[in-house]
């Protein structure tokens, strides 16, 4: 079951942020997840493609354009990756 409301004015249930926010945008369980995902949660990404980005800390997900940011603080010190929350296959969430 959809957490928004399709009406006219679109809302979302769980935050009530409008249409403009994230309704009808980045779609699929990954953006929905990293939505809810808190910063700097270490994961691992698996992109469609199938290439695998390795203990990268979650920054913020751009609901209007659906680009996911992390960071790798051990490969590439203060660069950043962004990538489309719609073309990731799976995440894994790192245990503490």
């Amino acid at each position: 079951m959809s957490n928004f409301d399709h009406s006219k004015k679109c809302h979302c249930h769980d935050c009530g942020k409008s249409k403009d926010d994230h309704c009808d945008k980045c779609k699929g369980c990954i953006c929905d997840t990293l939505r809810k995902l808190q910063t700097q949660t270490e994961v691992d990404i698996f992109l469609d493609g199938g290439q695998v980005l390795e203990d990268v800390r979650f920054i913020n997900l751009n609901n209007k354009n659906c680009c996911a940011y992390f960071v790798d603080l051990e490969t590439e010190p203060g660069s950043t990756l962004i990538v489309d929350c719609q073309k990731i296959a799976a995440i894994r969430i790192e245990a503490d």
